[in-house]
């Protein structure tokens, strides 16, 4: 079972918390990575391309000219692919690019991306994150003591003044434990988990 340290707001350590190894501590596997991180994207894609085929334009009602004697080809609309202002054949229609993970999977790219940031030394565990009051300033001021540029801070429960406090901040997110995921941890460089955070996420990934 490995360790890692409690720290503070003011970056003093205050303890010392146990970490489960199969989920802190696990095997990196990057084609898990790549996969959760595929399907977040891929969620987020609007899919609303879309183009008119030749029953959708406007007229094309009655032939362009007659059939013989005029030295042109045949046509029989205007509304045809082949002129200017047809319909387009086989264009993009609105669409879902949607693609799921089975329950398992996404447990172990989570656990992946989770050990990955604690191998790296790039996990930060906090005894709390109790702001007194929504301040922008103020938050700046605990992310510069921590020493933190652009982290995810992974909370339990409901914390509003830091929802408040961080949304201002360039490359900084908040969010509570039951929202994350992998895309988010490997977009920001550190990743902050409160001592509470840290046994939901054990709770459900163990």
């Amino acid at each position: 079972m490995a360790q890692i340290d409690i720290l503070n707001l003011e970056n003093k350590k205050v303890g010392e918390i146990d970490l489960l190894d199969k989920v802190f501590n696990a095997e990196v596997k990057p084609h898990l990575l790549h996969s959760a991180v595929r399907v977040n994207k891929l969620a987020s894609r609007g899919g609303n391309a879309s183009t008119k085929g030749r029953s959708e334009v406007a007229g094309g009602g009655s032939k362009p000219w007659r059939q013989k004697g005029t030295g042109n080809a045949r046509a029989g609309t205007s509304s045809s692919p082949i002129w200017v202002g047809g319909g387009v054949a086989f264009g993009p229609k609105p669409r879902k690019y949607n693609l799921s993970l089975n329950k398992k999977v996404r447990k172990a790219a989570l656990v992946s991306a989770l050990s990955m940031k604690f191998q790296d030394k790039d996990l930060i565990i906090l005894e709390d994150i109790d702001l007194k009051e929504a301040k922008t300033k103020l938050f700046s001021s605990i992310l510069k003591t921590l020493d933190l540029e652009k982290p995810l801070i992974v909370y339990s429960g409901d914390n509003s003044n830091l929802d408040l406090s961080s949304r201002n901040i360039v490359g900084v997110k908040a969010l509570k434990s039951e929202g994350l995921n992998v895309f988010d941890i490997l977009k920001h460089k550190t990743l902050v988990v409160t001592k509470d955070a840290v046994s939901k996420i054990q709770e459900v990934l163990s």
